[in-house]
Parts: structure tokens; C-alpha cells; sequence
């Protein structure tokens, strides 16, 4: 797997996430366990995609996302459903792209390095399963091209789990605090 930026540099964005597509879809095949394949997607895309300091999951317990997998720097631990950026990824179900934090209303500062962020929701058949974070210390580093890309590396993730095996967060949530 070729992910040096000696390589990144030389792609456009949109040619850069197909190879990432083509290189998470050869990562995932065969495996479905989902927390495997959560931890696998986030470390391609912390690694590939040039000018990010953090990617993880966030994923769906009641009316919180609690995080998951991710790389970069500790985290917050959980966000209410409808605040925040990822919260407000999760309330509409729609990809937000921020290009200046500060500007963001309500935005939840987990590392002040960050400046510009992009959520994609984790839906299957229209079910939250919980959000993709990407963060940059760039003002404005994420357009459409990452929109697009960063969609299509989560239906690829999705697309690799069985939809009868993806977990019920709440469920387990729930046996946890039995």
C-alpha cells in the first residue's frame, strides 16, 4: 500500500480517494468484524490524507455519539446528538464541512490545534450508526472533493460489514450497564 506524500502529492484529491477506495476495499475483504474494520478505516485515512491531525468515529448510544476508534490526539469522550459538528452531522444525517471552527456556532473545542473539520454520517438504510471526524489545523481544508471521497471510503466501510452483524450500540450499552 503506497500512502507517502511523496505519492499523495503527486494526485489530484479526486484521484488520491479512489486509490484510498480501492485501497480500503482490498484492506476490509474478508473481514467483518466491525470494530477491526473501524480501526482500520480511520488509520488509512489518518495516514493518506494529507493535512490532518485527527480522524476517528464517533458512534450512536442513546442520544450521544461516544468515540470510537481514531488517531490523533486524546478526544472528547462524548457528544450530545445535535450539538457540535458531529452532532449536528448526526441530528441531519448530512455531511458538514467547517471551514473555520471559531466560526462554528457551539463548536466543542477537543484540540485547540484544530481549525477547519468535516463529519460524514454513518447511516445504513437511513439508521445512525454514529459519524466519521476529520480535523485539520488548516483554515479551509476541506471542499467538496473531501466530501466526496470521505463518503465513499464510509459506504466502502458499510459496505464490508454484514448488515445482520453491525452492532446495536444501544443494546450493548445496555448489557454493559447490567
Amino acid at each position: 500500500m503506497q500512502t507517502s506524500d511523496q505519492a499523495r502529492g503527486a494526485l489530484s484529491k479526486p484521484e488520491m480517494y479512489r486509490n484510498l477506495c480501492n485501497q480500503l476495499s482490498e484492506l476490509l475483504r474478508g473481514e467483518l468484524d466491525f470494530l477491526a474494520n473501524a480501526a482500520n478505516t480511520v488509520a488509512l485515512i489518518y495516514r493518506s490524507v494529507p493535512d490532518i491531525n485527527w480522524a476517528g468515529f464517533y458512534f450512536k448510544r442513546d442520544q450521544d455519539l461516544v468515540l470510537g476508534p481514531f488517531q490523533g490526539a486524546p478526544a472528547c469522550t462524548r457528544i450530545r446528538i445535535g450539538e457540535g459538528v458531529c452532532g449536528r452531522a448526526a441530528a441531519t444525517g448530512e455531511t458538514v464541512v467547517v471551514e473555520d471552527v471559531s466560526k462554528f456556532e457551539g463548536h466543542i473545542v477537543c484540540d485547540p490545534a484544530s481549525q477547519s473539520e468535516i463529519v460524514v454520517p454513518v447511516l445504513n438504510w437511513g439508521h445512525l450508526f454514529g459519524v466519521l471526524d476529520v480535523d485539520s489545523t488548516t483554515l479551509g481544508r476541506f471542499d467538496e472533493d473531501d466530501q466526496d471521497g470521505l463518503e465513499a471510503l464510509i459506504a466502502i466501510f458499510l459496505s464490508a460489514q454484514k448488515t445482520d452483524d453491525l452492532p446495536d450500540f444501544e443494546q450493548l450499552a445496555r448489557r454493559a450497564q447490567a
